[in-house]
């Protein structure tokens, strides 16, 4: 690459940082205004890089496990709030996307929908149509509009996810924009080879929690043969040993949302997560049975943290603190937030796209 497109390149780098950092006021500007003026600067420069030549890589976001996923956490928020409420009901299933339930008493079925509605509002993508049927039979779905957000959500979440393994696979400069409902393109400046980028994202990031084997220390296991059942993992920043169950009790699947963050007395950067219905139940049972073990919380077989189990955790929210800094914290949350999408990657292209510029 010559020095005049070098500099050209650095140039547009700036210019990308600045699209995707830009913060107009929100006074100024609705939501919506504000977001299609950014898409339009950021596929403005991602244009203008192309025309530098490099690789373009697009990806297609499956859908059809968000679909699922939605609907086992609406079957889960409809079991509670039918439980807590004290209303009878029968046939609970999840069907074709929505939930199907039959609920004899009209009062019950009226106190569910608004429950249900209180929960979703402010928060379009929660957004629940209910339809009543015979013999008190109801069936509840996301709106059209609900699950339009919530595949435009997965899509950002995806990007997110890609430009955190980007730059910890050592890539810096690149353009990652949508590219319609459900797909992203992803440009890469000078980059002549993009099987050496698909490749980053053909392993999914495995995501566990386990219980800690205090039959013996993890030196003794590491040097002789570790109990059936069990193995020994490294730490992730203090690269200790680990010795812990081979099977998980919670995966990635389990989590809904995580983001870095800072611990309230310390103010110490920390990675922060939350599980959902499943989730919370099953580690409020798990903690419940094991006050006073470890508790590994595992990412790509290095343990991230192994706090002590001190109470049964049933609120479902988790914070992992390890001496991290910020971005240790945030690609920590990334990566953790990339073993619990709803939705995998699909490749569609990828081609190498010679300058149109001069140098």
């Amino acid at each position: 690459m010559t020095r005049a497109l070098r500099n050209r390149t650095g140039r547009l780098a700036v210019m990308l940082s600045i699209a995707i950092a830009i913060a107009l006021p929100r006074a100024a500007l609705a939501d919506d205004q504000f977001d299609k003026m950014r898409a339009k600067i950021v596929a403005f420069v991602g244009d203008k890089m192309e025309k530098l030549g490099g690789s373009r890589i697009i990806y297609k976001v499956d859908s059809s496990d968000l679909r699922e996923s939605v609907a086992t956490d609406l079957r889960d928020d409809v079991y509670k709030n039918l439980h807590d409420g004290h209303i009878a009901f029968s046939n609970l299933a999840i069907r074709d996307g929505g939930v199907d339930v039959k609920i004899a008493d009209a009062k019950g079925r009226d106190q569910l929908a608004r429950k249900l509605a209180s929960a979703a509002d402010g928060l379009p993508s929660h957004a629940i149509a209910v339809t009543d049927g015979s013999d008190g039979a109801a069936r509840l779905a996301p709106t059209d509009a609900a699950s339009a957000t919530r595949l435009n959500e997965l899509v950002e979440d995806s990007i997110a996810m890609i430009e955190q393994r980007l730059k910890d696979s050592g890539v810096k400069l690149v353009s990652i924009v949508p590219d319609g409902a459900d797909r992203i393109r992803i440009f890469l400046p000078g980059v002549t080879d993009p099987e050496r980028i698909t490749a980053i994202f053909a392993r999914k990031v495995k995501v566990s929690f386990r219980l800690v084997d205090a039959s013996m220390s993890p030196e003794q296991a590491q040097s002789g043969t570790p109990p059936e059942g069990s193995e020994v993992l490294l730490g992730f920043k203090d690269k200790r040993p680990y010795l812990v169950a081979k099977d998980s009790v919670l995966d990635g699947a389990d989590i809904n949302y995580a983001a870095p963050g800072f611990a309230a007395g310390t103010k110490d950067p920390v990675a922060s997560f939350r599980f959902n219905g499943r989730g919370t139940r099953r580690l409020a049972h798990v903690t419940e049975e094991n006050v006073g073990r470890s508790f590994a919380i595992v990412l790509d077989d290095k343990v991230i943290s192994a706090p002590v189990i001190r109470e049964p955790i049933t609120g479902g929210s988790v914070q992992i603190s390890g001496n991290f800094t910020l971005e240790e914290a945030n690609s920590v949350a990334m990566l953790l937030r990339a073993g619990a999408l709803p939705g995998h990657l699909t490749l569609v292209e990828q081609q190498v796209i010679q300058p149109t510029a001069k140098p």
